[in-house]
């Protein structure tokens, strides 16, 4: 092959190989889209979970942003209305975070079920993975509501084929000390405990992103 045809290979593969090394530079881009345990309900930005959940990532060498989404006080419904523009184009993956409003307001779970199943179905259609993360009824529920609300995260991520975290406040529930005078949010220990819990999780998301570009 002559120099003058040749050079019109090389540069094409020189091209290939610069753009596929800045499209592997692009930090992943995630968004975390709840409600106040989300949105980090009286604490300052920096505690919030979004923040400290892409802080600890960072500490393992994972380029990741995450934005913070989350509404005090929104539902599933809430989040039903927003999620298209509050999740924005380019978005590599969605933490989502919801129905604890749901539970504490007694909405009937098949509700909560159809608000999250409709979530979800848009994110993947948008080509937008999702890792959902569980929440569980309080007990003043009653056992039939308990156990009709608390199927409703695992039996969605088994169909729809998403990372699971099985509850967003393991570890944190239980713990007084870990929450604000309210009892139900968690305080900065709180949240680093949540986020410690949820980090391998996390990762595993994470790694399902790059493997499937």
């Amino acid at each position: 092959m002559a120099l003058k045809d040749f050079l019109p290979f090389l540069f094409g593969l020189t091209m290939t190989i610069v753009l596929s090394a800045a499209a592997r530079a692009e930090p992943v881009s995630l968004v975390g889209f709840g409600d106040s345990l989300m949105a980090g309900y009286q604490l300052p930005p920096e505690d919030a979970f979004p923040t400290r959940l892409e802080k600890a990532l960072k500490g393992k060498g994972i380029d990741v942003t995450i934005a913070n989404a989350g509404v005090s006080g929104d539902t599933t419904s809430g989040g039903l209305a927003r999620i298209d523009w509050s999740v924005p184009e380019g978005t590599d993956g969605v933490i989502l975070e919801l129905g604890a409003n749901d539970a504490l307001r007694g909405i009937p779970p098949e509700e909560t079920r159809k608000n999250l199943e409709a979530m979800i179905v848009r994110l993947k259609k948008r080509g937008i993975a999702v890792l959902l993360a569980g929440m569980m009824a309080p007990p003043n529920m009653g056992p039939d509501y308990g156990e009709r609300f608390n199927a409703i995260y695992p039996e969605l991520a088994k169909e729809h084929d998403t990372v699971f975290y099985p509850f967003f406040l393991d570890g944190v529930v239980t713990e007084a000390g870990l929450k604000l005078e309210d009892g139900m949010h968690p305080n900065g220990e709180g949240i680093a405990v949540m986020v410690d819990r949820f980090l391998p999780t996390a990762e595993t998301f994470i790694r399902t992103l790059q493997e499937g570009e």
